[in-house]
Parts: structure tokens; sequence; C-alpha cells
């Protein structure tokens, strides 16, 4: 997993053991280095443009564009849904509320 610089990444280390993976950290102004999270943003700008101000999204519209990227087909997944991929990994299939936005 590859984070930016940013100190909301600070709990890396927890992360990393609680999912068992290795955590990376990109160079400053290296977004190429985090290609998907580049390529997420723009997923995320089908619903939030980049320059509409964020203070006026409500809860529930934000809940439903992750709803609706997590369930949306990738090519990267085999054509599956970062959820039921997600679901199958963890062997968790619940209802994340629209908190997280899984990659894929």
């Amino acid at each position: 997993m590859t984070f930016d610089n940013g100190r909301e990444f600070s709990w890396h280390e927890k992360l990393a053991e609680n999912l068992d993976c290795n955590t990376y950290f990109a160079k400053p102004y290296h977004s190429w280095e985090r290609g998907l999270n580049e390529n997420h943003n723009g997923l995320l700008r089908q619903f939030f443009p980049k320059r509409m101000a964020l203070d006026n999204v409500s809860e529930k519209e934000a809940f439903r564009a992750t709803d609706l990227m997590n369930n949306r087909p990738r090519k990267c997944l085999g054509y599956k849904t970062p959820f039921k991929v997600f679901a199958k990994m963890t062997g968790k299939d619940y209802f994340l509320n629209g908190s997280v936005a899984l990659m894929g």
C-alpha cells in the first residue's frame, strides 16, 4: 500500500500490521508513484468536479459516490467489483455503509 506524505497516514504501521501488508511512501510531488490513487481521484471527479466546494457535499452524497465506485466493475479485477473482490479475499461480505472507497 502506497501513501503520500500527509499526517493522516501516521498510523501506517498499525494498518500494515492489521492488514498483513507492506506500506510505502511516495516521494513528494511524484504523483505517478501513486498511479492507482491518481486514477481513483479521476473516478471521484465524476461525482465531484475538481473545483467543486466539498463543504456542500452531504454525507449521503459521499456515501452514494463510494457505493457506486465500490460496485463498479474494473478491468484490472477481471471485471469484478472492488466490493466483491474485497468480500472474497477477506471472507467478510458486509455493508460498508459507504465510508470506505475500495480501490481496484
